[in-house]
């Protein structure tokens, strides 16, 4: 009995003893299609196959540029291809069972340059210049522009950023505590560019009764009052649109990324980041490591005596 009628036999058995769905039968035919294919170059048979059989398989899929995803779904279905002939007696071992799961990296987070970083800073600081003052698009045009100078020199989450209080503001210090996950307090750190853009702001919250008596530094009327995350991060989108950076690639969580990329590239120490961003646990923190990596290359590169 070839391969088709042994894949056959197991989608059968798939859907009369476990249920599978249409999507979940075509799925599994796609992958063990796909191996058989692949073993079927070397003169052998899927139900043949050995383990090295499958595992050179694998290690095509990695070449071809496959996730790891992907590669753990085909396994998946070999795994239960292999299993089921050994149930029925069409073969008297499992090799799959020998096979590790392809290991799933870690993807490394989105952000951006320092200079795309300073193109929509700038990008915004215009805006909220240039606006006729007094007018709705030069309010709206100061309040982006403070809350992206408070986002990229504080690396706050963007749900702690639109729910800052408005003490925040009036104080005008340095250094300010959020209340993060878990109600855990952090110090966070503002710059001069920040602290400026936030008075700008305040002085036209000022201006109208509604802003001036809400407790949020970005009054809204939403239900919580203070500005939707989701409104910022559309008007993210539009001034990054406008500065010439590809919208794809941005989000408010970016920003944050940024913030702590850009600290390390410039010789911050992880544990410092780790606190600045309110990471309870410094893996969460480690996905910056190929940030620290590439620096510590560059330093050998050029401090070292014997390198190139």
């Amino acid at each position: 009995m070839g391969s088709g009628a042994r894949i056959e036999a197991f989608l059968e058995m798939m859907a009369a003893e476990r249920g599978a769905s249409d999507n979940t039968l075509a799925s599994y035919r796609r992958d063990l299609e796909d191996a058989a294919q692949h073993v079927a170059a070397k003169g052998q048979a899927l139900q043949d196959a050995g383990a090295d059989d499958l595992r050179d398989f694998l290690t095509a899929l990695s070449a071809q540029g496959f996730a790891a995803t992907t590669q753990t779904r085909k396994l998946s279905a070999l795994r239960q291809f292999f299993q089921f002939l050994y149930a029925e007696g069409l073969r008297g071992d499992d090799p799959t069972g020998v096979l590790d799961s392809p290991k799933k990296g870690r993807g490394l987070p989105k952000t951006l340059s320092e200079e795309e970083t300073g193109s929509l800073l700038e990008r915004a600081e215009t805006e909220a210049r240039e606006a006729a003052p007094g007018t709705p698009e030069h309010i709206a045009a100061l309040r982006l522009h403070a809350l992206l100078e408070v986002l990229y020199a504080s690396g706050l989450r963007v749900s702690e950023l639109v729910s800052l209080p408005v003490t925040v503001a009036l104080r005008d210090e340095r250094f300010f505590a959020v209340r993060g996950k878990g109600g855990k307090e952090r110090i966070v750190p503002l710059s001069g560019k920040a602290r400026a853009a936030m008075q700008a702001w305040l002085a036209v919250r000022k201006a109208s009764p509604s802003r001036a008596e809400s407790g949020w530094l970005f009054p809204a009327g939403s239900e919580s009052g203070h500005l939707p995350r989701q409104v910022f991060a559309r008007e993210l989108k539009a001034v990054a649109a406008r500065a010439g950076i590809d919208t794809a690639k941005i989000s408010p969580h970016v920003l944050r990324h940024a913030f702590a990329s850009h600290l390390l590239q410039n010789g911050a120490d992880l544990r410092a980041v780790q606190e600045l961003l309110g990471h309870s646990d410094i893996s969460t923190t480690q996905i910056y490591t190929h940030v620290l990596e590439k620096r510590l290359a560059e330093l050998v590169q050029k401090h070292h005596p014997l390198a190139d």
